[in-house]
């Protein structure tokens, strides 16, 4: 995995954070880490684009936040859990991980060119 994409996912991560935030957020302290996670999950999302597909990298950003997003939910706030749930995140998930497997950097596709 090259540098870029773990952007992505350290993005995603953020996103976890400022999603949940967004929810649960109650007091200035919690309001200010929300505002942060957000600036740090846009700007390293958008860095991340300038080099790899627009398209593939904020499908997988929205993927990997809302799957962290639904367990931190299940893990944390005692979220219900059903069958459907849980097979739908993981039909997500995988298109995901396809998403990533069939698509290379912009330096990558020059390179072949």
């Amino acid at each position: 995995m090259n540098m870029k994409w773990l952007l992505v996912i350290i993005a995603a991560t953020f996103e976890v954070g400022w999603a949940t935030g967004l929810k649960y957020a109650n007091d200035t302290l919690s309001w200010t880490l929300t505002a942060i996670a957000i600036v740090v999950s846009f700007t390293l999302l958008i860095k991340a684009a300038t080099s790899l597909p627009t398209s593939t990298v904020y499908a997988v950003f929205a993927g990997l936040g809302t799957v962290g997003t639904v367990i931190v939910d299940i893990v944390f706030f005692n979220a219900p859990i059903n069958f459907w749930m849980l097979a739908f995140v993981a039909l997500l998930l995988v298109g995901v991980i396809g998403l990533k497997m069939v698509t290379g950097d912009t330096s990558e596709r020059r390179a072949r060119s």
